[in-house]
């Protein structure tokens, strides 16, 4: 039987928190002499809400089991969502729900596409919310792949698990509250790192603080319609290579940086793939910009390293429009979209640990081949990885292949081309921004239509939640009675 009224104080206690962080948007709702009114009601709605089922059940204290873990999880991102569109809806700057949910889905599961056609002419309160659902969604993926998905099992965290807090009951608790209280301060002081610089380097307080939530969120929302292109400063440019780059990274292994412990961050086999897959790409990008003709070398390796960083990072800022640069480095830019960053980061996508264990596994396969008698294990990290792992990998990339190929075939479906069809879809389902097709750098996804938006707003949420987690909500054995 699952424990109905255990989740129900579980979502209390979040729309508080919601409430809560709406406030700071009240303030500069406030200070630029804007109508405060739709923010703050909201925050209201929240809490109360919130209040009323927190209180309602504040004396249950079941253990939480898979199955509500599981529902934990989905139920978290979609009451976010549902209150955290109010502020939009009350104050009529997004007319329709189709337009409300997706924007505020992809804000939560840092997605950072948008159906907004002027961005500075919205109110200053309602795109700091709209950054902070960002900052929210970055947080959140960290709460959960530290407390939630190793007592799910979900694919490919484990690896990340092996170097915070264990899969079993008799060391996950203590160990949970005590690394995510370090992620937490990673985060925290990297926003805060960045938006001094964002700041020095001549962003306004207002630019700087929304693009430090946006950036280490790994969301790509900006408060300009030119994206990270309107601030024509090389040093704001390169924070935000830095600072995508870091957020990309397991926080674990920043962590392990921060406080000295660099073998440990140089034992980590993603965190080098993932290094060198970024400068390797940049490099190979580098020739078709500067190629085009009218850039000295330092700015063409800048837009190059620029873009490989944010959309590898799934972030998402546009310093350029890189489908000018012709259709083979249009392509590669499209199947950046697939990489996603590191495991225990702010990042979506497939991530770089699954890549990197497909690939071994599949080398070590010829090997098998030639000596079936042998035991050939896969490595990472020095460790073993176990079949049960490795299962969960490859089930997740047959998975997203499979969710990618039937969510390209809806939009064509719909009547939409194909490269805006695979664009839309490979750039939701991995929480990137900027795609292929009619959903470029430049464009935005305002002219899909209300379906359409509410298919890719899922396709956000199942991408950002690891697939496993709302698949199985589907199914018909999750709701089985023990």
């Amino acid at each position: 039987m699952i424990h109905f009224k255990e989740i129900a104080k579980i979502m209390g206690a979040l729309l508080v928190l919601i409430a809560v962080l709406m406030l700071p948007a009240v303030f500069f709702s406030l200070y630029y002499g804007e109508n405060p009114w739709p923010i703050l009601v909201s925050m209201i709605i929240s809490g109360f809400v919130g209040l009323v089922a927190f209180l309602s059940f504040s004396k249950q204290d079941q253990n939480i089991r898979k199955r509500e873990g599981y529902l934990i999880v989905a139920l978290s991102w979609l009451f976010m969502t549902l209150f955290g569109m109010l502020p939009f809806l009350l104050s009529h700057q997004i007319l329709s729900i189709e337009d409300a949910l997706f924007e505020t889905l992809s804000g939560l599961t840092t997605t950072g596409a948008s159906i907004l056609t002027d961005i500075e002419a919205m109110p200053k309160g309602l795109l700091f919310w709209r950054s902070m659902t960002q900052w929210i969604g970055g947080l959140g993926i960290i709460v959960l792949t530290v407390a939630i998905f190793p007592l799910l099992g979900i694919g490919g965290i484990e690896l990340f698990v092996a170097e915070s807090p264990g899969p079993t009951s008799d060391k996950v608790h203590p160990r949970i509250s005590e690394t995510a209280k370090r992620l937490w301060y990673v985060y925290v002081g990297l926003t805060v790192a960045a938006m001094l610089l964002y700041w020095v380097g001549g962003m306004s307080f207002y630019d700087a603080v929304n693009h430090a939530l946006t950036t280490l969120a790994t969301g790509g929302f900006s408060t300009k319609n030119a994206s990270m292109a309107y601030f024509d400063s090389a040093f704001i440019q390169y924070v935000a290579i830095v600072f995508m780059f870091l957020a990309g990274t397991n926080f674990t292994i920043i962590y392990f940086g921060v406080v000295g412990k660099f073998k440990r961050v140089l034992m980590s086999d993603e965190f080098k793939t993932y290094t060198l897959a970024v400068i390797g790409i940049s490099v190979v990008m580098f020739y078709p910009i500067f190629a085009k003709g009218g850039v000295d070398a330092e700015f063409a390796f800048r837009k190059s390293l620029f873009q490989v960083v944010s959309l590898v990072t799934t972030t998402g800022f546009v310093t350029d429009d890189y489908t000018q640069y012709g259709q083979g480095a249009t392509f590669i830019f499209f199947m950046l979209l697939f990489l996603g960053g590191s495991a225990g980061s702010t990042a979506g996508g497939i991530k770089f640990v699954r890549h990197l264990t497909f690939i071994k596994n599949s080398w070590l396969e010829f090997k098998r081949l030639v000596h079936p008698r042998a035991i050939v294990p896969l490595m990472i990290n020095g460790d073993r990885v176990t079949g049960r792992i490795i299962t969960h990998i490859m089930n997740f990339l047959l998975i997203y292949l499979l969710t990618f190929v039937v969510g390209a075939l809806v939009l064509s479906l719909m009547g939409y081309d194909l490269p805006t069809s695979l664009g839309a879809v490979a750039t939701c389902l991995g929480n990137v921004g900027p795609a292929i097709g009619h959903v470029g750098p430049v464009d935005n996804f305002a002219f899909f239509s209300g379906g359409a938006k509410v298919f890719l707003s899922f396709l956000m949420l199942l991408g950002r939640l690891e697939l496993f987690t709302i698949l199985i909500l589907f199914t018909p054995f999750f709701w089985r009675a023990n």
